[in-house]
């Protein structure tokens, strides 16, 4: 039986994006994934270059804001930044809920090359966490 797994953030355009695609990726069939936000920014399109760049295409991923039909369906919550963390809505019992706290990319300033930068680092330790739950379920 698939977990469903949803990735919630502010606004759904970089982190819970990122999350999304590397666990498809990473994760293969083993997961139902989700990504959404307290409110929809649109996808960032750094996000995407970033995650194409290391093989993910997130390009067909919609930004969203959380249904809450959705949460009776989850296995797990995951919430990516503090407003998000804060704002979360009560989830159902069966559904755990976690909280694994990223930069936020697109407040990042300075050459497009140094943002650039900033959106691979992101994207980098989003794969990392991603990974250790896939390969131990923590």
């Amino acid at each position: 039986m698939k977990q469903s797994v949803l990735f919630l953030c502010t606004g759904n355009s970089c982190r819970s994006q990122m999350a999304e695609g590397w666990l498809r990726h990473l994760g293969g069939d083993r997961f139902d994934v989700y990504s959404a936000g307290i409110e929809a920014h649109g996808k960032n399109p750094r996000a995407i270059a970033v995650m194409a760049e290391a093989g993910v295409d997130i390009s067909n991923q919609a930004s969203e804001v959380l249904d809450p039909a959705l949460l009776d369906r989850l296995d797990l919550l995951v919430t990516v930044c503090g407003h998000a963390d804060e704002h979360c809505p009560v989830v159902p019992v069966k559904c755990e809920k976690r909280h694994w706290p990223f930069d936020d990319p697109a407040k990042a300033t300075g050459t497009e090359e140094e943002i650039m930068t900033e959106f691979r680092r992101v994207r980098d330790q989003i794969r990392e966490r991603i990974r250790r739950f896939v390969d131990s379920g923590a």
